[in-house]
């Protein structure tokens, strides 16, 4: 009992000094906890859409369960409208109700802005029929009664600034069909971001099908009393054993889920970034405990003195640690429900509706973050509290604190040593790997060992790198700036931890760096190399071109030639009787010019002869295949033929790498014309000395198709570098909460260290020194620690990212590239974080009352 009191009173006497603590504690466990109820909210959601959505029993139809091939015609399968009347007339169907629904449309208003969602959320256009009424409800005007008629969601309708009488053209496969608002219908369930239209039945047939009498699917209720199971058997019974594909509300509504699992991957990053956030967050537990423990040198020794044993001091700090953790963590639970929402309102900004009403937290997800914030703060304070423990009853004879630890210790010097070497032969290792698999075990291996390593060694480098850092940074500032440095120097295992802290976000920050400007740089190379397209055209979703686009872009003014690009699945049969089902690149012969392919053998045109393919290097030598053998190739859906091999590409590179090539006029001959895939991108070539008006006239043509992107090789080179700019964007964005939680740990170390040197500072004074001097030192101290831990960060992570790179170069991404001017950035940030984490601390030190600090103890 004696011992928790003394813990409380320890505690709550220096709750000041634990408030950073408990900030990086609170910081951690709310990220956790926030990715936790916003995925959990997330899954809630779609639960309930799908379970209200789902019919007691679907009906598809069975091409829809085996995938449609690679790439898409356009448009979904479809089943007759007799299909309707049997399921309606089966044994226990209370209802069946034929449904049309394609997410393979475009929807613009009438100046061809894109009616669609921003955040990769589907466009869905489809009949409105009752089973629509189980979702939704007409809230303004009415259902679409003709095929100059549209329904829209209020979602769609309000980001936009939709109203009744608007007109909107909705684009497929099918043709366009243009018209006006007839009617708003609002989710009575929460709406994850897709963008719905509705026409009538006949019209949605016609436009989106391309047939009449056809649906998509059909919707069967069940009588009273008859279960899904039983349904769904009466009903296939009715329709012909094996003939459509049916699946109970159950049953989709698993499939459905199976389609989300981007949810899992989003939550396990997530989850990954507030692990090193955890990990910032120990080594400032463990320098606010240490430098706690130092100060309370003399206390303890008392303590000692008057009978406390080792194992008593020992459990008094930590059930300090346990408190702050406690207390840390149950500030981290609230603020984790508060960032959750906070995550779901961006999310409704961006067009994602999701509502505070199926706000989920389960019982697990207060527990996980109590018992991670309470246990990693215990862990981080064990070593300080180990500490405690030695202290020697002696120790109440000499003055308060702990002599400087000038030189980190031999073991710990050797232990540092050790790692990072196993480390770094790891890293070379990976570089120097064959394969890519091999190679990821070695890089995970040495980012592992170097990282430990760095961190163990801190200290020994600290007395290296702060003199060699403080020479340029440090020195011009005459007697300060060596204050400063020693100062730095004067503890260099605290420094050390300190540094490390902010060393392992900019460490990952630079690695990330490294290899996304290796990716750009590689693809650009690349394309420089092997593209003489002039133009690409491509749709910015996964939705193929459109017939009218691709006719637009053919006739557009100045180009040369047009070549589209395809892919069809087949089921292919090697000489040596292998087979499998693969995907087939169905291109024009000009491809051979757009894309300078590397031959092993035959020449790349010779594909596209009738009755010609080619084959990768990769395929041949597993197959055996050589020039002149034939393959069997079953077109799915169409017809099975022998392929003669006329080339052999290299699979080397990144584009197209091992890709089958087979004329356009090859597939139309062995598929019917309703399972022929629609282009996915069309390449051009200007006619010389066109390049210019040709590219106008081109963007000219597909303005009216907002979907598609035209791009000539510099639009190309952007975009790629915009893509993956925003992707690092978002992963600097997660890291910011390490770095965050690090420059507390500069701020904390800064106060007590402040505390610790009370009575220095008030001799520093007494002797002269101004207040302006002084908060000038711990300024300079400040900054030269961030500085030390951002070498040491950029440093390792440079060294990541190279050999993160060399395993990129054995899927054809062969170009390093170093940002310096990220790099160079970083490196003077760390500067000005230096001069942000020390405001308080200069502050509070330049306010001490001369006298008071000289007295203190």
């Amino acid at each position: 009992m004696t011992v928790m009191k003394t813990a409380r009173r320890n505690f709550f006497a220096h709750k000041g000094r634990m408030a950073l603590s408990a900030i990086a504690v609170l910081l951690s466990v709310a990220f956790v906890c926030g990715t936790l109820v916003f995925t959990d909210t997330m899954n809630t959601t779609f639960d309930k859409l799908f379970a209200v959505t789902s019919s007691d029993v679907t009906v598809s139809p069975k091409e829809a369960e085996e995938g449609e091939g690679f790439a898409s015609r356009g448009k979904p399968q479809a089943l007759p409208a007799s299909a309707v009347e049997k399921a309606r007339g089966a044994e226990g169907v209370k209802s069946a109700e034929g449904g049309v629904v394609s997410m393979s449309v475009t929807v613009v208003n009438s100046k061809n802005e894109n009616m669609g969602s921003t955040t990769g959320a589907p466009t869905i256009a489809g009949n409105w029929t009752d089973n629509e009424l189980k979702s939704m409800k007409i809230t303004s005007g009415h259902a679409p009664r003709g095929p100059t008629e549209v329904m829209v969601d209020a979602d769609t309708a309000d980001k936009h600034h939709l109203k009744l009488g608007d007109e909107l053209r909705t684009i497929a496969v099918t043709g366009d069909v243009r018209a006006r608002i007839s009617g708003i219908a609002s989710f009575t369930v929460t709406n994850p971001g897709a963008a719905v239209v509705y026409f009538d039945t006949p019209t949605a047939q016609e436009k989106l099908l391309g047939a009449a009498g056809t649906f998509t699917h059909i919707s069967v209720t069940a009588k009273d009393g008859v279960s899904d199971e039983q349904l769904k058997k009466n009903v296939a019974s009715a329709l012909g054993a094996d003939t459509y594909k049916l699946q109970t509300a159950k049953e989709a509504t698993a499939a459905n889920k199976k389609d989300m699992g981007f949810l899992d991957v989003m939550k396990y990053v997530m989850l990954g970034f507030a692990g090193i956030a955890f990990l910032v967050g120990i080594f400032l537990i463990f320098n606010t405990f240490s430098m706690l423990v130092a100060q309370r040198t003399r206390e303890i020794g008392l303590m000692r003195a008057i009978g406390s044993d080792r194992g008593q001091i020992n459990r008094s700090v930590l059930i300090e640690a346990f408190l702050l953790g406690l207390i840390g963590s149950l500030a981290g639970v609230a603020a984790g429900v508060g960032l959750a929402v906070g995550l779901m309102k961006l999310m409704g900004q961006m067009g994602m509706q999701l509502s505070t009403a199926d706000l989920t937290v389960k019982w697990t997800t207060p527990v996980v973050g109590l018992v991670l914030g309470t246990v990693v703060t215990v862990i981080a304070a064990y070593v300080p509290a180990r500490r405690a423990g030695k202290v020697s009853p002696m120790a109440a004879l000499r003055d308060a604190g702990t002599p400087g630890d000038k030189k980190a210790g031999t073991v710990r010097a050797v232990l540092g040593l050790v790692l990072t070497g196993t480390g770094g032969a790891a890293l070379f290792l990976a570089a120097a790997a064959e394969k890519a698999g091999q190679g990821s075990l070695w890089l995970a291996v040495g980012v592992l060992f170097s990282l430990i390593g760095f961190i163990v060694i801190g200290p020994l480098l600290a007395g290296v790198v702060v003199r060699a850092l403080a020479a340029p940074v440090l020195r011009p500032f005459g007697s300060v700036g060596r204050l400063a440095e020693r100062n730095a120097l004067r503890n260099p295992r605290r420094t050390g931890a300190t540094a490390a802290a902010l060393m392992i976000g900019l460490a990952l920050v630079a690695c990330l760096s490294v290899v996304g400007s290796s990716m750009v740089a590689s693809a650009t190379d690349e394309l420089d190399r092997t593209v003489g397209a002039d133009y690409i055209v491509a749709s910015q979703g996964d939705q193929p071109l459109m017939p009218q686009a691709e006719q637009a872009m053919r006739a557009s003014k100045g180009l040369d030639h047009v070549t589209a690009y395809r892919e069809v699945e087949a089921k292919i049969t090697a000489p040596d009787g292998s087979s499998a089902r693969e995907g087939l690149s169905v291109t024009d012969p000009t491809y051979a010019q757009d894309v300078r392919r590397k031959m092993r053998a035959g020449a790349h045109r010779d594909a596209y002869a009738p009755g010609s393919m080619a084959v990768g290097s990769g395929y041949a030598d597993e197959h055996h295949v050589k020039v002149g053998d034939e393959l069997t190739v079953a077109f799915t859906g169409g017809k099975t033929v022998k392929l003669k091999v006329a080339a052999i590409t290299l699979d080397e590179g990144n584009l197209d790498k091992g890709a089958k090539y087979i004329s356009t006029a090859t597939a139309e001959a062995n598929l019917p014309a309703d399972q022929l895939a629609r282009p996915f991108m069309l390449l051009a070539k200007a006619e010389k000395g066109q390049a210019d008006s040709a590219y106008t006239a081109l963007k000219a043509a597909m303005a009216e198709y907002p979907q598609y992107k035209v791009l000539n090789q510099t639009d190309y080179k952007q975009d790629l570098k915009d893509q993956v700019g925003q992707l690092l964007n978002m992963v600097y964005g997660l890291l910011a909460l390490a770095i965050i939680v690090a420059v507390l740990g500069v701020v904390n170390t800064l106060a007590l260290s402040v505390v610790e040197r009370t009575r220095e500072i008030g001799l520093m004074r007494a002797i002269g020194l101004s207040r302006r001097q002084l908060r000038r030192m711990i300024r300079l101290e400040s900054v030269v620690i961030a500085l030390f831990g951002a070498l040491l960060g950029l440093g390792l992570g440079m060294g990541w990212g190279a050999t993160a790179q060399q395993l990129l170069a054995l899927q054809g991404l062969k170009v390093l590239e170093i940002p310096w001017p990220t790099i160079i950035g970083v490196f003077a940030c760390s500067a000005l974080v230096g001069l942000f984490a020390a405001l308080v601390p200069a502050f509070r030190a330049g306010r001490m009352n001369v006298l008071n600090a000289i007295a203190s103890e």
